[in-house]
């Protein structure tokens, strides 16, 4: 009986590790990005590809620029980027509508940029489901 304790035991120990960093992980998701402005959504989520100036980069992958970047004259597009993934950039579905609300207007008025129009709260949540949709559709 002892024997079986002590397995028992050290099993427990071992696993214990792996469940406070998967605790952990699920909370950080579940939790979602706290940050709320434009400006602190980019900042953490954003530059570290696209870089502080929005300039892009090139090395181990390509990150297009987002400065002078005509693409971003339609407020839509970087909306459904954001929540759908376009080649080595992956989905930020996790942010909120609220949350793709702010960043679109942020980068679509800095970095040299300054295109009219605004995306609202709405169409992004009518795009979300979009983007699930096809999401779904996609094979593999």
């Amino acid at each position: 009986m002892n024997r079986m304790l002590a397995r028992a035991l050290a099993l427990a120990a071992a696993i214990a590790p792996i469940a406070i960093v998967a605790t952990s992980a699920g909370a950080q998701f579940a939790g979602g990005y706290r940050y709320q402005s434009g400006q602190d959504l980019y900042t953490h989520i954003c530059q570290g590809c696209h870089m502080p100036d929005g300039k892009g980069a090139e090395g181990a992958g390509k990150y297009p620029p987002l400065a002078g970047n005509v693409k971003l004259q339609s407020p839509l597009y970087p909306v459904l980027v954001m929540l759908k993934g376009q080649k080595a950039m992956p989905s930020f579905s996790d942010l909120t509508d609220a949350q793709i609300v702010e960043v679109t207007a942020y980068i679509r008025s800095n970095f040299g940029n300054s295109f009219a129009g605004a995306v609202t709260p709405e169409q992004v949540k009518a795009l979300r489901a979009q983007a699930v949709r096809q999401n779904a559709l996609r094979p593999g």
